[in-house]
C-alpha cells in the first residue's frame, strides 16, 4: 500500500501518544505518511526527520482538517483526554465523508463489556469523557465514514505516570483505587497503536468495526506485586480518598482528565465492570500483546527516578 495516510495526534504527549508511535510504525513500513500537529517544535522535527511529512493543525478547525485531509485515503484519529472531543470528532468526521475516505481508524475507549451486542451507549458511563467517546463513535458511525473504533482501558503508560513519583520517594503506590482486589483492566499504549497501524496498512477492509483491545485485567494487588518485581524491591499499596490524590494531581493534570480519572476510579472501585482479556491484539498483529510486568521491566530505571 502506497497511498498516503493522515496520522492525528502524531507530535505525541506525555503519556500513551499512540499517533506518534502510528505515525513511526507505518513510516517504518514504508507507507507516506501526513503527520497533522498542534504545533512546530522538536518533537515535529524528529517526525520529520523519520520521513513523515509534518503539517501544522488544529483539529477544532473545520477548515484545518479539511486542507490536511486533501488528497487522503486513510486517516487515524485521537484527541487529547482534555475538552474538544465531540467537536473535534463531529469535525473530523463530516471531513473525512466530503473527502471521501475509505477508513479512518478511531482511537475511543472501552464501552463495558468486551464483546456485548447491541447498544453500549445505553448503559451508565464511567464517566462523562467515556460518554463522549461513546457519542464520537456514534458520530463516526453517522457520518457513514467506514470508522473503525478501537476500544481500549487505560494504558500501563497512564499507570506508569501515576505511580512513579511515590515509587521512587517511598516506595508506595499512594492511588484511590480502593481495595487490594479491585481490578483495573489496562492495555499497552504501543499494542494499541500496533493495531490502529496494521488496520490502516492493510488494504483489504477490516472485518470489524469494533476491536476491545484488553490484554489484562489485574488486580491492585497484583499491579503492585508486578512493579516490585520489576523495580527490584518491595512497593506497598496505600489506597487514599478522591480528594486527597486530586489534591495532589491538581497542578500537572488539566480539570477535565481530573475529572475523567476520579469517576473512573470510583466505577472501578464499584466492580461494576465485567472485564474479560480479549485477544484482538494478537489476531490483527499476530504477534501476543505486552504484559503490565514486561512494561514495567523496561521502564523500571524511570519509574525508580520518578519520571513520569
Amino acid at each position: 500500500m502506497t497511498d498516503p495516510i493522515l496520522v492525528t495526534g502524531a507530535a505525541g504527549g506525555r503519556q500513551g501518544s499512540t499517533g506518534r508511535l502510528v505515525a513511526g510504525l507505518l513510516v517504518e513500513r514504508g507507507i507516506p505518511v501526513r503527520a497533522l500537529v498542534h504545533k512546530l517544535d522538536a518533537r515535529s522535527d524528529r517526525l520529520r526527520k523519520q520521513g513523515a511529512e509534518v503539517v501544522e493543525g488544529d483539529l477544532l478547525n473545520p477548515a484545518s482538517v479539511q486542507a490536511a485531509m486533501r488528497n487522503m485515503k486513510r486517516a487515524y484519529f485521537t484527541y487529547p483526554v482534555a475538552d474538544g472531543l465531540l467537536e473535534a470528532a463531529a469535525i473530523f468526521a463530516a471531513a473525512a465523508r466530503d473527502a471521501g475516505l475509505e477508513l479512518v481508524v478511531n482511537n475511543s475507549q472501552f464501552q463495558g463489556t468486551p464483546g456485548d451486542p447491541g447498544f453500549r451507549d445505553l448503559r451508565p458511563a464511567p464517566s462523562f469523557r467515556n460518554l463522549q467517546h461513546r457519542l464520537a463513535d456514534r458520530i463516526f458511525d453517522w457520518a457513514q465514514v467506514r470508522a473503525v473504533h478501537l476500544q481500549a482501558p487505560p494504558y500501563f503508560e497512564n499507570v506508569r505516570a501515576l505511580v512513579s513519583r511515590s515509587v521512587a520517594e517511598q516506595s508506595t503506590v499512594l492511588l484511590p483505587w480502593g481495595e487490594a482486589a479491585t481490578v483495573i483492566p489496562l492495555v499497552g499504549a504501543e499494542d494499541v497503536s500496533r493495531v490502529a497501524a496494521a488496520l490502516l496498512a492493510n488494504p483489504d477492509a477490516p472485518s470489524e468495526s469494533v476491536y476491545a483491545l484488553v490484554s489484562e485485567t489485574p488486580t491492585v494487588r497484583e499491579i503492585t506485586e508486578a512493579l516490585g518485581r520489576a523495580t527490584g524491591r518491595p512497593i506497598r499499596y496505600v489506597a487514599i480518598t478522591d480528594e486527597q490524590w486530586a489534591n495532589a494531581v491538581k497542578e500537572r493534570i488539566n480539570p477535565h482528565a481530573l475529572d475523567h480519572l476520579t469517576h473512573l476510579w470510583q466505577y472501578f472501585r464499584r466492580g461494576e465492570g465485567r472485564f474479560q482479556a480479549t485477544d484482538a491484539i494478537r489476531v490483527v498483529t499476530g504477534r501476543d500483546p505486552l504484559t503490565l510486568e514486561e512494561f514495567f521491566r523496561a521502564n523500571a530505571k524511570a519509574i525508580g527516578n520518578g519520571q513520569l
